[in-house]
């Protein structure tokens, strides 16, 4: 396994006097990819949105290129989110409705200080290159946007400032078959050629042998299950886990995967 970017340890995150995250452990390779997978409520997303700080966690440990990502303090902490970012499940939801393309993927490169007028222009042009959309969308509006194509905005943002480190969550259950296919696609793309790690969040554990070299199966708060993705799918050892196999339409690696991508 490659060097760990992040470690997470004994994570808790109460609510309501629940423990709805569990003495949660794992870590993502640098390059890699986690799947975090389980149902609805199992504490996926509560779990990813602890890592980023978007909420504070109860218990534990989190610890990014070896800081303690507990222990920073605002500035500290504003400077690691420039290599941390997330995509969310609405695209349309995560996107300013008054704001152009362009605007929304200038608003980081501001916020953050990057750059000047020109090249800020020129960034969001180089993303929305990145991204596949044509420099005609930079003027566009949300509501002028396909789903697909206000999710490739979304993971342009999610890249202006050059992130290490991105989650996704269920960033592609939103979409329609033949477009989830072209995301997905892209993610890997970019993954590839930017160097990127992710955390990939989904409910769907066809579409994470997909995208994940490891896979860590949640459930009711708690990590059940944790294997490369190989193994996992060849030795499952928690019944749950078996349980989300046999929702899978499709045994078949090669067929499943063909269906995952739209391919006939």
């Amino acid at each position: 396994m490659a060097e760990p970017l992040l470690e997470v340890r004994s994570l808790v995150k109460v609510y309501g006097g629940r423990r709805v995250v569990d003495d949660v452990s794992f870590t993502v390779a640098r390059g890699e990819t986690l799947g975090l997978v389980g149902e609805s409520g199992s504490g996926k997303s509560t779990s990813a949105r602890c890592v980023l700080r978007m909420i504070e966690a109860d218990g534990g440990e989190i610890r990014f290129d070896g800081e303690d990502v507990l222990a920073l303090q605002r500035e500290q902490l504003r400077r690691l989110r420039r290599r941390m970012q997330v995509v969310f499940q609405d695209p349309h939801g995560s996107l300013n409705r008054r704001q152009t393309v362009a605007q929304a993927l200038e608003a980081p490169l501001k916020a953050h200080g990057l750059g000047d007028k020109a090249a800020r222009t020129a960034r969001v042009a180089e993303l929305l290159e990145l991204v596949g959309l044509a420099s005609g969308f930079a003027q566009r509006r949300p509501d002028q946007l396909s789903g697909g194509q206000a999710q490739r905005v979304a993971i342009a943002r999610a890249l202006a400032l050059e992130p290490e480190f991105v989650v996704l969550d269920e960033a592609v259950s939103a979409l329609d078959v033949s477009v989830r296919a072209q995301v997905l696609n892209l993610l890997t793309t970019l993954q590839r050629e930017l160097g990127l790690t992710y955390l990939f969040i989904s409910h769907d554990l066809a579409i994470v042998r997909y995208m994940a070299h490891h896979v860590a199966v949640m459930r009711h708060g708690r990590i059940v299950e944790a294997q490369p993705r190989e193994r996992l799918f060849a030795h499952p050892q928690h019944e749950y886990t078996r349980s989300l196999m046999d929702a899978i339409p499709v045994a078949d690696p090669e067929t499943e995967q063909r269906r995952i991508l739209g391919v006939s």
